[in-house]
Order: structure tokens, then C-alpha cells, then sequence
């Protein structure tokens, strides 16, 4: 959809700016001026899914990375509206990525022009696609819209400075191996497994901090230790393919029942996005189901550890109280 806006009329971008809420399925992204660099426009859109950028691990100039990630954290809530704002400043390769990451994720894609009519870079990117144009007076309103588009609610800032002691967490640390099987396994209920539940202030605190990475892999590896209450060698034998397509469960695999056997694991609600992502990132990347969910298919070199990042993140087990 191009929307035309010829009179930059502020009222139709606070209209737009308001609409923003990935967790509800709608994203607003009002790109960097004076840029046309399309890894830019690849951080503006994961700093507005909430994502720390510039992303560390990857070739500092490569735009792959960055946009394969944004396409992750797309699917993995899922966003289906994505609006971009000022699109006729836009670059030719910068509209040619943004209509990928479109074809990659199924967006509903809103393109906005402050001006009477498409810019000629615009128009000649989207020869090859079908689109609808609109007027922002119908686009970009918050009224009658159906359903509404209500503004996020205001939420308190999190606090990051605290530490967080997670029990879980003790069990993190493992040498032994376990290769992943082919089995059917029971659930963590079955098994009368029952790792402690977070209180929900402390499950919010974790996915605040958790959800500020824009490595899902990281993100889901610790989220996954939190939850689950398992050791780096069990969690290492989860592939893509042992995740729920809705991110609700997750298969970790002990063909030797060293520990606890082969064991189909509940996520909350909170992780799912997390798990999902990452699953997402493998699936964009290479196409493979069977490669292991915690590893990162983008290659990045130098990232934390999972005790380091949780250390980053001011998470870790409880710790013995000083005399």
C-alpha cells in the first residue's frame, strides 16, 4: 500500500507513530535522515521492534545479517502490519530489501510519501509488485478504524540495574554430551517435572532484558535455561524441528537418560517470541529443521557465552551469602 501524505501533515505521523505496537501485530518505522544506507533502515527497524543495534558478531558493513534478524522478530510475535515512513526518500537498494523482507515475512506493507505522487525510484521498485494506493486521511487515522488502533499503554520503566537470582540457573553448567534421537517423548508433566514458575514480576523483568537483544539465539538460549531448569548439554541437543511451531513446547533429548530422558518442555507465554525467533532466524537463513536451535546461522564471531550474557544482563543463580 503507498500512502500518500503530500503535506507532511503531523497529525497523520502521530497517527502513524501511534499505531506501533509489535506485540499487537503493528510496527511504525520512521527511518534515519539524510541516509540511504540500507543496513541503516535494517537498524531502524529492529530498533523499533525494540532491538539493540548496531548489531555486534557480523561484518560491520553487511546489511544481510541485520535484515535477516529484523525478518525473525517479525515473525516471530507476528508483526503483519509494517508502516514506513518518508518512503520516498528511500534508496533504490533500500526499497529493494524492504520489499524482500515483505516477501519473506507476508507484512502488510505501508509505504508513506509526503509528496503528490511516487518518487521515481519508488515507482520503478515497484513495477515488479502489486500495490494499492491510499489517501493518509484513510490511512493513518486513529479514528474508525476497525478495530481500533489503540495507543500502547504507558508502562513503568524496568528496572536493569538489579541483579535477578534464578535457582534454574544452577543447573546450567555441563559437560556431559547427549546426541540428539529420534523419539516420543513424554512432558515435563507426565515425568512429574515441575521447574519453579517466575513470579510474574520477575518473568516480566527477564523478558524486558531478554527481549532487548537482537540476537535471538541468545535470547532464546537463556530464556530456555530460565524455564526449563536444564543443563548447556541438554539444551544444545534442541533443533529446529523440536520446537512447536507456535513456540508453546520445546523437545530437549537424553537418548542415555543420564538426567531426566528425553523430555517434551512447556514455554510460557513470555518465551515463546524468544524461542520462536530464533527458530525463525535458522529456518530464513539456511532452510534447516534439523540444525541445532541455540547456535547462530548468520555465523557471528566474539558474542557472549550464555553465562556471560546472563551475567551481561545482571541475571544469575542464587549466590551464597557472605559471613
Amino acid at each position: 500500500m503507498v500512502v500518500f501524505d503530500p503535506g507532511d501533515d503531523v497529525l497523520h505521523t502521530r497517527a502513524a507513530l501511534a499505531m506501533h505496537h509489535p506485540a499487537a501485530g503493528r510496527a511504525t518505522v520512521h527511518p534515519t535522515p539524510s541516509t540511504d544506507s540500507t543496513l541503516a533502515l535494517a537498524h531502524n527497524l529492529l530498533d523499533a521492534l525494540g532491538k539493540t543495534t548496531p548489531l555486534t558478531g557480523y561484518r560491520a558493513n553487511d546489511p544481510t545479517p541485520a535484515w535477516t534478524l529484523a525478518a525473525a522478530w517479525l515473525l516471530a510475535p507476528p508483526v503483519t502490519r509494517l508502516t514506513v515512513l518518508r518512503a520516498h526518500l528511500l534508496s533504490a537498494r533500500a526499497l529493494h530489501d524492504l520489499l524482500a523482507l515483505r516477501a519473506r515475512t507476508g507484512v502488510r506493507l505501508y509505504l508513506v510519501c509526503h509528496q503528490p505522487q511516487p518518487s521515481a525510484v519508488l515507482e520503478q521498485a515497484l513495477t515488479r509488485t502489486g500495490y494499492d494506493m491510499a489517501d493518509a486521511d484513510a490511512v493513518l487515522s486513529l479514528d474508525g478504524q476497525n478495530p481500533p488502533h489503540a495507543p500502547r499503554p504507558r508502562q513503568a520503566a524496568a528496572d536493569t540495574s538489579e541483579w535477578i537470582s534464578l535457582p534454574t540457573l544452577t543447573r546450567l553448567t555441563s559437560y556431559e554430551s547427549s546426541p540428539a534421537c529420534a523419539c516420543s517423548p513424554p512432558t515435563a508433566a507426565q515425568r512429574g517435572l515441575h521447574p519453579p514458575a517466575l513470579p510474574l514480576h520477575i518473568a516480566t523483568q527477564v523478558a524486558h532484558r531478554l527481549n532487548r537483544t537482537a540476537h535471538p539465539h541468545l535470547a532464546a538460549h537463556l530464556a530456555a535455561a530460565i524455564v526449563m531448569a536444564v543443563s548447556t548439554s541438554q539444551l544444545d541437543t534442541a533443533r529446529v524441528l523440536d520446537l512447536a511451531l507456535d513456540g508453546t513446547a520445546l523437545t530437549l533429548h537424553d537418548r542415555h537418560n543420564v538426567r531426566q530422558g528425553c523430555t517434551t518442555h512447556p514455554v510460557p507465554t513470555w518465551a515463546q517470541p524468544l524461542l520462536r525467533a530464533t527458530a525463525f532466524t535458522h529456518l530464513l537463513a539456511t532452510g534447516e529443521r534439523s540444525s541445532r536451535l541455540f547456535a547462530d546461522p548468520l555465523g557471528a564471531c566474539g558474542l557472549p557465552s550464555l553465562t556471560d550474557f546472563a551475567e551481561h544482563l545482571r541475571i544469575r543463580p542464587p549466590q551464597p551469602r557472605l559471613r
